[in-house]
């Protein structure tokens, strides 16, 4: 019981590496999808080889970050981890480990480095008031 616990508090840690990440991103985006097929999208932004391809999922797998279909001569993967808590828990990191845990650090040198259109600072402030409703 105490090991099945462990594995699972493991899995929620691992935190992806950029080109773990890239390939995550590919799932998240076309779904259940085989290597070639996510090697053929890595491919028009990178020079990436197959065989590099294949290792890095099946090492993505035994790390239990991806899932695969084996009942097919191809086999077929995807993403294990939620894209939504992969970006929470990368964020969080960055929090910490760059802006000393502030996040409005972050949001701020985000606004200033970046330009940004009305339609995004309406989502912003929409995004805040609700926050804002949320904590009263």
């Amino acid at each position: 019981m105490y090991e099945l616990i462990r594995r699972k508090n493991m899995a929620e840690q691992i935190k992806p590496t950029e080109s773990e990440l890239e390939i995550l991103n590919i799932l998240w985006d076309k779904g259940p999808s085989t290597v070639r097929d996510v090697h053929e999208v890595l491919e028009q932004s990178k020079d990436a080889g197959y065989t590099t391809t294949l290792k890095l999922m099946q090492i993505m797998y035994e790390k239990k970050l991806l899932k695969r279909d084996a009942t097919t001569k191809s086999h077929v993967y995807t993403a294990n981890v939620s894209q939504e808590k992969t970006q929470g828990q990368l964020v969080k990191k960055f929090i910490d480990s760059v802006f000393n845990g502030s996040a409005s650090q972050l949001v701020m040198q985000a606004l200033g480095n970046h330009k940004t259109n009305k339609k995004e600072l309406d989502e912003i402030r929409k995004y805040l008031e609700e926050m804002e409703k949320r904590s009263k």
